[in-house]
């Protein structure tokens, strides 16, 4: 079974997400900022993670500079869901390492076919 983090600061989002990526067979974490989901990858690299921009502590895309510094850290597959839709925004983050972009609000759908997209399933 694939394991996938997903970081959001909205406890909403992460129970919406766990819910959806459960059905895809996933073993979910969560996090709720930047900084918990690196304290989380140092303890154990997950196949996925389902990135939150705008986060307290730690943003997403500092986490995900910090997260592709760190042993291991190039192998999780990144998709990024926010509502940061900007051309300017999805550039810095494909830059920085993310896989793939999704924005908010999302269904089962969409990330079924982003996950698709990367070969998470």
């Amino acid at each position: 079974m694939k394991s996938c983090l997903v970081v959001d600061d909205s406890r909403v989002i992460r129970k919406v997400a766990r819910r959806i990526l459960e059905d895809l067979r996933f073993q979910i974490d969560e996090a709720a900022d930047g900084l918990e989901a690196l304290n989380a990858c140092r303890r154990t690299m997950p196949d996925a993670i389902l990135l939150d921009w705008n986060m307290p502590v730690m943003s997403g895309i500092e986490f995900l500079r910090q997260l592709r510094r760190e042993e291991g850290g190039e192998r999780p597959v990144v998709v990024f869901c926010t509502t940061e839709n900007d051309v300017d925004h999805i550039t810095e983050a494909l830059k920085a390492g993310a896989n793939e972009y999704i924005m908010k609000p999302f269904d089962g759908e969409i990330i079924q076919s982003k996950f698709s997209e990367v070969g998470l399933i």
